[in-house]
């Protein structure tokens, strides 16, 4: 698959504005193996294989076990492998990206809310709106994983 547009070079400026917000949510105080498995998940259900790359990348790098990064897409039949948080995340994560259909209930916003202070709820809903973009940029323009670090 050939890319489409290199859409770092077309708008750096853009890409800089993401990359504030990627950072901000990296000093927002979750922890960053929760962030992490959060852009693995939204990048399974989105299904971008650059970023899948990455994230897992990430992960190993955090020394996730691999049995753990296996199971993401499975987390609720893996459950004793995630933390409360972890778990909590997931699912807040799978209802913000699959809004059109999910139109994120008050059963999931409640759920969320228990697990995550107001403000960690806020940063957190920023990280998986972040991702959602990144995904949808790296698929729209065809960016393959063999495209950054292989």
């Amino acid at each position: 698959m050939n890319m489409r547009l290199d859409y770092i070079k077309a708008s750096p400026g853009g890409v800089k504005a993401f990359g504030g917000v990627y950072a901000y949510v990296m000093e927002s105080g979750l922890e960053d193996v929760l962030i992490d498995l959060v852009y693995l998940r939204v990048s399974q259900i989105n299904g971008c294989a650059y970023c899948l790359d990455i994230h897992t990348r990430d992960l190993i790098k955090k020394k996730v076990k691999p049995a753990k990064l296996a199971l993401v897409q499975a987390w609720r039949e893996a459950e004793p492998m995630f933390t409360d948080r972890e778990k909590a995340a997931l699912a807040w994560a799978e209802s913000v990206t699959l809004v059109a259909t999910t139109h994120v209930q008050d059963v999931d916003f409640n759920a969320a809310a228990v697990a995550f202070s107001e403000k960690e709820l806020a940063d957190l809903t920023m990280a998986i709106s972040l991702m959602n973009a990144y995904n949808r940029l790296a698929i729209s323009f065809r960016r393959t994983p063999d495209s950054c670090c292989a």
